[in-house]
């Protein structure tokens, strides 16, 4: 075999630096936007925000001399060719046992919140992180060297929540000691962490976590001693048996059994997550829906946001010649970055609109009229790729009277009925609440009741379809619903 040159004709889609930053804009949630317009007016002279209210005297829109003249249209082409879908998948939750799962009772969540106050928010870093927190006090509380970087060790293993999930055993050679700690040096050390601020930390199972919570409690508290039994040795029972049954088993009173379960649910099960030292990602709805003339009309929440710096524009000519060569770059830069956010904001109300279009039963009547929609769907309404419908949906918002949701919340596969048509996976959920919510006092239906019930709606679904739905819905069997004044116990 010999290195041979060969000439071959072919055609593909080359991304051009334009192209680029227009599918990176597109994939940006609007914080992340709002952080990198910033980013660029402070690094880009030609750039200045444009604030509400209107342009201003020395400043002048992108679309002037030299401004590319095609539309968003053009954008969207080049979007089509692009074919990667954006990877989607929520990670599965951390179940910290069984009971966690169900371990506050709330209202019904309509979605993501905006905060009340945006001017409230906390700045960064105003909490410090669950290490540093322990370390202050450990260092407080402990002199010996040695102690001290035994608890540095114990305190380097704990997971986000406060768990310590690694064997205590194993942390001596962590700890860098010679000779290594004995075991029960390790454990003197862990109990002064597990004294620290938060109480719960270091503990190395849930019911542990519990009992070191309990230990604070005034002993006159009603319901501690059942309460640090039941964490000890019958926490998975707690979270599976109604409390008539738990009772029998226990041989306790119900009320005394209910008093008891009472006081756990109020305990923290992750008590390091306060400390965890990650912000939260605030939601800043892209786009709104508004009915008016009894149709729903879609206003955009937010424009592009910057514009051409005349001032420094006019200095293009006047200048040195290596001056005016970056001054021009920095130009054809501003006006690329002004076109992308127009094209981005275009796209967004076209796909906004096309999901109001698809989903204008669940503005008007709820959950259970939502219908089944994929990005396949709107991809074709509009001619887009399923590419950019899916960087279009992803953590970008709409708020509507109903509540305050990601666009991905109003897609979702449908289920066959009777009459040839489909019904929303969201519509099927809704109906299993309401049907779970109006069930008899003290008879919880079955799955393969709920299921026939949803088919003498017209609607085919499987009793495994139900109980997957119901368990997506963190709602219980019905063995562990009933009890509460016929409401069921966990909804």
């Amino acid at each position: 075999m010999k290195p041979a040159l060969q000439a071959k004709l072919g055609t593909a889609l080359a991304l051009t630096p334009q192209l680029r930053q227009a599918i990176r804009l597109l994939q940006l949630s609007q914080v992340e936007l709002e952080a990198e317009l910033q980013a660029a007016v402070e690094a880009n002279p030609l750039l200045e925000r444009v604030e509400p209210g209107g342009e201003e005297d020395g400043a002048e829109p992108a679309d002037g001399e030299g401004a590319d003249e095609r539309g968003p249209e053009a954008a969207d082409t080049a979007f089509e060719g692009e074919a990667d879908a954006a990877a989607e998948g929520d990670g599965e939750p951390d179940p910290l046992e069984v009971l966690d799962e169900n371990w506050s009772l709330g209202s019904e969540d309509l979605g993501p919140r905006m905060p009340e106050e945006e001017d409230g928010r906390e700045p960064a870093g105003s909490e410090p992180g669950l290490r540093a927190h322990l370390l202050w006090q450990l260092r407080m509380a402990l002199h010996s060297p040695r102690d001290l970087a035994i608890g540095e060790a114990i305190i380097d293993a704990l997971d986000e929540d406060g768990y310590l999930r690694e064997p205590l055993e194993a942390l001596a050679a962590a700890t860098g000691l010679s000779p290594p700690p004995d075991a029960g040096e390790l454990r003197a050390v862990l109990h002064h962490v597990q004294q620290l601020d938060p109480p719960g930390c270091g503990a190395r199972d849930l019911g542990e976590c519990l009992r070191l919570q309990l230990a604070l409690l005034d002993p006159a508290t009603p319901g501690l001693a059942l309460a640090r039994r039941l964490a000890e040795d019958h926490l998975e029972a707690l979270a599976r048996l109604p409390p008539e049954r738990l009772a029998e088993r226990l041989g306790e009173p119900v009320e005394a059994v209910a008093s008891a379960s009472a006081l756990l649910r109020r305990l923290d099960p992750r008590p390091g997550a306060r400390h965890a030292g990650v912000m939260p990602e605030y939601v800043q709805p892209d786009a709104m829906v508004l009915r008016q003339h009894g149709v729903w009309r879609v206003r955009m929440l937010h424009g592009p946001g910057l514009r051409i710096a005349r001032h420094y524009e006019r200095l293009i000519g006047r200048c040195r010649q290596e001056d005016d060569a970056w001054l021009r770059g920095q130009l054809q830069e501003a006006r690329w970055l002004i076109r992308a956010l127009e094209n981005r904001s275009d796209t967004l109300r076209r796909v906004a609109e096309a999901i109001v279009r698809a989903q204008s039963g669940f503005l008007d009547h709820g959950p259970e009229a939502m219908r089944p929609l994929t990005l396949r769907d709107i991809a074709e309404e509009l001619g887009l790729h399923e590419s950019t419908i899916s960087r279009a949906t992803t953590r970008k918002y709409l708020r509507t009277p109903r509540g305050t949701f990601e666009f991905k919340h109003f897609f979702g596969a449908g289920l066959a009925t009777e009459h040839g048509g489909a019904a929303s996976a969201l519509a099927v959920q809704a109906l299993i609440r309401r049907l779970i919510a109006a069930e008899p006092p003290g008879k919880p239906l079955s799955d393969q009741a709920l299921a026939e019930q949803l088919r003498a709606q017209g609607i085919q679904v499987a009793r495994r379809t139900v109980a997957k739905y119901r368990e997506a819905l963190g709602i219980p069997p019905s063995s562990e619903r009933g009890g509460r004044e016929g409401r069921p116990a966990e909804i």
